[in-house]
């Protein structure tokens, strides 16, 4: 074969190779790349689940209260333009009646409430104070950030 009839062919023979390393997993196995991606970015998506209040600074904490209810305190190093509508539907969704709130969203972002369950509600306690919390935090955080 003539060095021009192997110029020709070379760029035929190119793209299969480098096709080939197109679905070619990093794990070495032949995993469709699309496949691969997919798993990557999911374990990506959990990661900034799990660091959305590292992200943001945000600390959660919620103490029960000797005479039934609890305390919530809600800090973050900055200003968190509407996460207390957030949280403020938290509790109503939870059916907290907030007795005692303090709220400062100047430079940063501060919460301090004192509520307890709505009479006729039952079962709610710290933990699930919390979470719900929490999730209202991710909720905003997602809509803040899209």
């Amino acid at each position: 074969m003539s060095s021009r009839d192997r110029k020709q062919s070379e760029p035929y023979e190119k793209p299969k190779h480098r096709r080939h390393h197109a679905i070619s997993s990093s794990s070495g196995n032949t995993v469709p790349i699309t496949k691969d991606a997919a798993k990557h970015i999911g374990e990506f998506k959990d990661q900034q689940e799990e660091t959305v209040g590292a992200s943001t600074n945000l600390e959660v904490n919620v103490q029960n209260l000797d005479k039934g209810g609890f305390r919530i305190n809600v800090h973050a190093e900055r200003n968190c333009p509407g996460l207390l509508v957030w949280i403020l539907e938290a509790f109503e969704e939870l059916g907290l009646d907030v007795s005692d709130a303090r709220v400062s969203c100047e430079d940063s972002f501060h919460l301090e409430a004192v509520g307890r369950e709505e009479e006729g509600k039952d079962g709610v306690d710290a933990q699930g104070v919390k979470q719900a919390v929490v999730q209202a935090i991710k909720n905003w955080s997602q809509t803040t950030l899209n």
